[in-house]
């Protein structure tokens, strides 16, 4: 069996080849534009070449019509294909019967002559025919040379690193961002920044929506804002409501003292160095 390394290459090669084809056919229908042009501007002044040039038109177009793949589409997208697809070298013959016919140089005929090569130019309705049977693949991303993008490192916090595998890739909440100076505030709520990747870039719009999907967070516990002092390369990302236990005297009337010393509360804090002991006064109840 294939792995999927090479699967990917081989997968690789066949768009590759595929594109090439696709080239191939956009020259040769320029090529063929080009010589119905010379055509119906020779037929203007002669009609010594216009049987040539409805022979050559009828096998061009019947050749390209055969290798047409109206096989894959069915009822009116078979039926369009095929009508767009005969429609410059149909036009093509009736603007050089026309020349055979009108006798001189005519004004109209020069006027078709020029309307038909600009219209099938810039419109292409035989390569648009192919396309609507078998879509081009997309084309392939050029590097932005101008552009020098210095690699971030990402913060080794594990959400740092859960915000760049999930929500900072291609496509994601927020592409092209870092999470750092993480801090949290409780059980299940933290506070980050959210910085721009590229230096001197303002933060995209992040949509909370898509983070409370990513997440899995309620949409209103979660805000993004400035941060106080900084410019719009850095965005405050807050989630979850900030934990009361935080706070000293919740924490030993919440935690500590129900299983420790039940019934007692704190009246007074003082803080010191680590060498000096910390004066704690409780109370009694």
């Amino acid at each position: 069996m294939f792995s999927p390394e090479r699967m990917e290459r081989l997968s690789a090669q066949m768009d590759a080849g595929r594109r090439r084809i696709d080239t191939a056919r956009s020259r040769v229908g320029r090529v063929a534009t080009a010589a119905g042009t010379v055509a119906a501007t020779t037929g203007l002044f002669t009609p010594e070449f216009t049987g040539h040039s409805l022979l050559a038109t009828a096998v061009a177009t019947g050749a390209g019509l055969a290798m047409l793949p109206t096989g894959r589409a069915e009822g009116q997208q078979k039926g369009a294909s095929i009508v767009m697809y005969l429609a410059p070298g149909a036009s093509l013959a009736g603007v050089l019967i026309a020349e055979r016919m009108v006798s001189g140089v005519h004004w109209g005929e020069a006027l078709a002559v020029a309307l038909w090569s600009a219209g099938t130019f810039w419109l292409r309705p035989s390569r648009s025919a192919r396309h609507m049977l078998v879509p081009p693949l997309p084309p392939i991303a050029k590097p932005v040379r101008d552009l020098v993008v210095q690699e971030q490192a990402v913060d080794a916090h594990p959400a740092a690193q859960w915000w760049a595998e999930h929500a900072a890739i291609e496509g994601g909440a927020a592409p092209g961002t870092l999470l750092e100076d993480i801090e949290r505030m409780g059980d299940s709520a933290m506070k980050a920044v959210i910085r721009a990747a590229v230096p001197g870039q303002p933060v995209p719009e992040i949509s909370t929506r898509r983070l409370s999907a990513l997440m899995d967070v309620p949409q209103d516990l979660i805000t993004i804002g400035p941060v106080p002092g900084r410019g719009a390369s850095v965005q405050l990302l807050s989630v979850g409501t900030a934990d009361d236990a935080l706070d000293a005297h919740t924490l030993w009337a919440t935690r500590i003292a129900p299983l420790a010393m039940p019934g007692a509360t704190i009246t007074e804090i003082h803080f010191g160095r680590m060498s000096t002991a910390v004066d704690m006064t409780k109370e009694e109840v």
